[in-house]
């Protein structure tokens, strides 16, 4: 029994790990699920995940967060973003990820995720120029706030990514060991 809740465990990882790459809080979904399994399981079963591993667990999630915010705010800063266009920028990255998954879906799983990581960059561009074009920037300026939004977004993810990849990694390699 305690292997079908290992399973179950990967697989709400594996959910957690989708959902960074969306934009989501998919990282504190995982350690959520980790401290719930280590609450849940006995000390002496062979699939046991230990407290020590969730504290760890927690320490990436906060430094992937960590690494998402400073990598959108360097490029959003260094390009002289307003708080209107930071703020318009998250909220349009996170619609473009989710609509990302609806239009990559003619190609299973792969499209998905790479129509969502391009939609949520895009949607980080678009907000970034509304916000400033709102603020009264000419379109020149509104164009390179949000192109650094947009990288700035995509490099976030790709960091807090890699994070949520090593977490699974060690929760896995805790499972079979």
């Amino acid at each position: 029994m305690s292997i079908l809740w290992a399973v179950l465990l990967l697989l709400v990882l594996l959910a957690g790990w989708l959902m960074t790459l969306l934009g989501l809080p998919g990282n504190w979904l995982m350690v959520a699920a980790a401290a719930l399994y280590a609450w849940l399981m006995p000390g002496d079963s062979p699939q046991d995940v230990g407290w020590p591993l969730v504290a760890a667990l927690g320490i990436l999630a906060l430094l992937g967060e960590l690494l998402e915010a400073l990598a959108g705010l360097l490029g959003a800063a260094k390009a002289g973003a307003s708080k209107r266009a930071a703020a318009l920028s998250l909220a349009g990255s996170i619609v473009g990820g989710i609509a990302g998954i609806f239009i990559g879906t003619p190609i299973p799983i792969v499209g998905q995720l790479v129509a969502a990581i391009l939609l949520a960059g895009a949607g980080a561009l678009a907000g970034a120029m509304l916000g400033e074009t709102w603020a009264g920037r000419p379109l020149r300026e509104s164009w390179r706030v949000g192109r650094a939004a947009f990288w700035g977004r995509l490099l976030g993810t790709l960091a807090k990514t890699l994070v949520a990849s090593v977490m699974v990694m060690a929760v896995a390699a805790a499972l079979l060991l």
